[in-house]
């Protein structure tokens, strides 16, 4: 077997971003990606501040998030570990980039030009690739060097014309490539006389990048102390690129999706209910429909490859966005079924359907490992008592405008009602767990800042309108109007909210920083060094300046 892996020697790295430059060249990547990048990290607060430089791209997971959602099967590892997409299939989603926990997916729609449009440079002309127009795009370990160097005899990591251009380019000798199954590799050799750690293990994807920051006979008390960083807090770093940034492709129609297709499954439920209780409701099953319709053109207006859409359907036995369409499928033809004939059988399991739909919408976020906000398993059952609650405040505005489903809204009512207190519920158990696990300080402040209008707007309200309805009759239709609108409302701005505003991802963690530098970071003393001066408990090594 054959693993291919990246290492980066954090004590080597000196930020020069010459590795960068040499995947722009290779790869032409337009001047808004970058496929390899080094962040520059600076912890501490004078005198005692650390650097470190830190090389970021693709990390070429075993179980890599990224491939389990695309619904095209446009990504794909291959036997040696290598993560790759194909151009021609990948319909521009960007699904795979909310999945990434490492921020190493790209997507532009156009041509991007250092110096704008209609001023590129001759390279920028001559190497321009459309394919990559309205797609996801990423490092590839430089796939191709790889499979010329084997076809040819020469050895990956090794030659240079079969190792990839960053690695090829790094004038620290910091980046090395090899093969992780070979003992003997220059890899293998690297990570059993160093200490190294993976980024993000803790989230399951076996990285294929490792970084080494400090050798492996390094003494136990320095080990001890690396182990225990100083907090990185915003008073304590100053960095580009390792606090955690709002995710770029999922804007207000990707929203859309989970607002209207949240809405419509619990509507069409309701209605179910309602066919059972007093008839069929042609108009409501079509409104509900129509939402759901809604919400899944707006996702097709989103992508990057449209006329490419049908092939969201390619991967259902791992993609819950390609079971959200094949649901979708189902459910139509027999919700029309069902309003055409009112047969109670068809309106049950198109209702069915129905909320089968809404639980594929909340698993899409669970599955969206890049978002912890997202990623949190209590999203699940928030985003069905979401759109259940909206769908019975819809039905229970109904209820005052069509006079054949008036019997039904003091029922309808108690339903809005107790499916809002269900969905504060989820909302608590969400929040909590988002405290307990860890979640950007950002998407916090964003999520509770939309908190008291969920639970006033979409429990408080709800509830003393329904009451009040209940006990003023001279009222009621327009208090009954209130509590199902302010409940539909209250669900609908918060996916909103979710979708396009506390979508932040998790940035980088670094569990571990070399021993260089004078910082927290590191050791009292590095091995072989002598303090030059002492103040307090700061060790100044060789005298070397340390500027705020």
């Amino acid at each position: 077997m054959t693993r291919w892996v990246m290492i980066a020697d954090l004590e080597r790295c000196v930020g020069c971003q010459t590795c960068t430059a040499a995947c722009k060249h290779t790869n032409a990547t337009s001047p808004a990606v970058q496929w390899r990048r080094v962040l520059d990290v600076e912890a501490g607060s004078y005198p005692a501040v650390s650097r470190t430089y830190v090389p970021v791209g693709c990390q070429h997971c075993e179980d890599p998030p990224c491939m389990a959602v695309c619904p095209s099967t446009a990504t794909r590892k291959r036997a040696d570990g290598i993560v790759t997409i194909d151009y021609d299939i990948c319909i521009g989603c960007a699904y795979c980039d909310v999945a990434c926990p490492y921020q190493a997916r790209f997507k532009i729609d156009a041509a991007d030009y250092a110096y704008g449009a209609g001023r590129q440079m001759l390279h920028e002309a001559e190497r321009e690739d459309p394919a990559r127009f309205g797609v996801a795009q990423k490092c590839t370990f430089c796939a191709d060097r790889i499979d010329f160097g084997l076809e040819n005899g020469v050895t990956p990591g090794v030659d240079p014309r079969a190792t990839p251009a960053c690695a090829n380019a790094c004038i620290a000798s910091a980046l090395h490539f090899g093969d992780l199954d070979d003992s003997s590799s220059n890899v293998s050799k690297l990570l059993k006389e160093h200490r190294h750690f993976r980024m993000h293990e803790e989230i399951g994807t076996g990285p294929g990048f490792y970084y080494l920051y400090a050798h492996a006979g390094s003494s136990p008390d320095a080990e001890e102390f690396r182990q225990q960083p100083a907090p990185l807090t915003s008073s304590r770093i100053r960095s580009r690129g390792v606090e955690p940034w709002h995710q770029k492709h999922w804007d207000w129609k990707a929203a859309g999706n989970f607002l209207t297709g949240g809405a419509g499954p619990g509507l069409f439920a309701a209605a179910a209910v309602a066919a059972v209780a007093v008839g069929p409701s042609i108009h409501l099953g079509l409104l509900a429909m129509a939402l759901i319709g809604i919400g899944l053109l707006l996702v097709v207006m989103k992508i990057g490859r449209p006329f490419r859409a049908a092939s969201v359907l390619r991967q259902p036995q791992r993609s819950w966005m390609a079971r959200e369409a094949w649901v979708a499928m189902a459910f139509f033809p027999v919700a029309l079924a069902a309003v055409w004939t009112g047969m109670m059988v068809l309106w049950l399991a198109a209702a069915a359907l129905a909320l089968l739909f809404l639980f594929c919408q909340g698993m899409i976020l669970r599955e969206a490992k890049g978002i912890p906000a997202w990623r949190a398993g209590p999203i699940v059952p928030l985003i069905v008592a979401t759109g259940l609650t909206e769908g019975a405040g819809l039905f229970l505005a109904a209820c005052v405008v069509m006079p054949a489903l008036a019997p039904l809204a003091r029922g309808a009512a108690v339903a809005t009602v107790a499916l809002a207190a269900a969905r504060t519920l989820a909302w608590i158990v969400y929040r909590n767990a988002l405290a307990r696990d860890g979640a950007p300080t950002r998407a916090l402040v964003v999520l509770d800042d939309y908190r008291p209008w969920l639970l006033i707007g979409g429990l408080v309200v709800p509830a003393v309108a329904a009451t009040a309805a209940m006990l003023v009759q001279a009222f009621a239709a327009p208090l009954f109007l209130v509590a199902g609108l302010a409940a539909a409302t209250a669900g609908l701005g918060f996916k909103f909210t979710l979708i396009t505003r506390a979508g932040y991802n998790q940035g980088f963690a670094l569990s571990h920083t070399p021993v260089r530098g004078a910082g927290h970071a590191g050791p009292p003393v590095k091995p072989g060094w002598t303090p030059a001066i002492t103040t307090g408990s700061l060790p100044w090594r060789n005298r070397r300046e340390i500027t705020p």
